[in-house]
């Protein structure tokens, strides 16, 4: 039976990938070894950023940048599309674009567009809600419905020690909050419990394809998009561990469920979070 030198011998494609959480695991999956490398973001300099980041790890890594909207449909198949003609396939997808909550939504927003509001149910206009559930969760599932269709039409991939392989594998990045409830969060949450939701339903159903999908939900993370949230704030302080995570931290899960290691996880949802869900 063939086996390969290394955990990713394929072709790994990162959304969100221009900062953060979704740069360093495309960094990590560099690190561990993959040499094929989509990265997706509609923030083309920070892609930039992160393909020179990579490169200094892994000189012979071919990676391809992709500027996309994971808000236009479009754009995700085109890009799709244009990534599988380069690599003939795509092995490892994970599905980290989206944005976060913080309470001055208002006067961020405008500028970043990358935060959610803060506020109780009634309080949320429909243009807030739906560009929270539109970012967070059909631009994943935009992306995931490409991924899905590519996979299912490719061979079983080669693993590291001839156990079982798979088609592709997929992690959904989900959030805490889409497990448990925080005040004043109601669309934020929905939007990441939905992640979890379509992950345990696609996990499912393409179990019978040797496809695996899975998700990781992060606490807060020290990244750009949570750098005004003090260490002092509830959202850390009732983590059991009281501290903010890293990205390192959250992309070793990441590339733990991508990899063969996990060939016999499905459908799960694992909680990277300082111990927050269980306090």
């Amino acid at each position: 039976m063939a086996t390969s030198n290394t955990l990713f011998p394929g072709v790994a494609l990162v959304t969100g990938a221009s900062s953060g959480i979704g740069r360093q695991i495309a960094i990590s999956f560099a690190v561990e070894g993959c040499r094929k490398l989509a990265l997706f973001d509609k923030d083309g300099n920070g892609l930039t950023e992160t393909k020179n980041a990579l490169e200094s790890v892994a000189e012979n890594a071919e990676v391809h940048l992709f500027e996309t909207d994971n808000l236009d449909a479009d754009q995700v198949f085109k890009s799709m599309s244009l990534a599988i003609s380069q690599f003939g396939r795509i092995d490892y997808a994970v599905n980290c674009a989206g944005m976060f909550y913080i309470s001055s939504y208002v006067q961020l927003t405008e500028s970043l567009g990358i935060y959610g509001p803060t506020k109780p149910s009634h309080n949320v206009t429909t243009a807030e809600f739906d560009h929270v559930m539109h970012t967070n969760f059909r631009g994943l599932w935009l992306c995931a419905r490409e991924e899905l269709n590519h996979m299912s039409a490719q061979d079983v991939g080669v693993t590291h020690d001839g156990r079982p392989g798979f088609r592709g594998s997929i992690v959904n990045v989900g959030s805490n909050l889409g497990l448990v409830g925080k005040p004043e969060t109601p669309v934020y949450s929905a939007s990441k419990a939905a992640i979890t939701s379509l992950t345990r339903s696609d996990a499912i159903d393409y179990a019978k394809h040797q496809i695996r999908v899975n998700c990781v939900c992060p606490g807060v993370i020290e990244t750009p998009m949570t750098a005004d949230v003090p260490e002092d704030d509830p959202a850390v302080q009732t983590a059991v561990m009281k501290r903010k995570g890293t990205p390192q931290e959250v992309a070793d899960a990441v590339l733990f469920l991508s990899s063969p290691k996990a060939s016999f996880i499905q459908g799960t949802a694992l909680s990277v979070d300082g111990g927050y869900t269980i306090s």
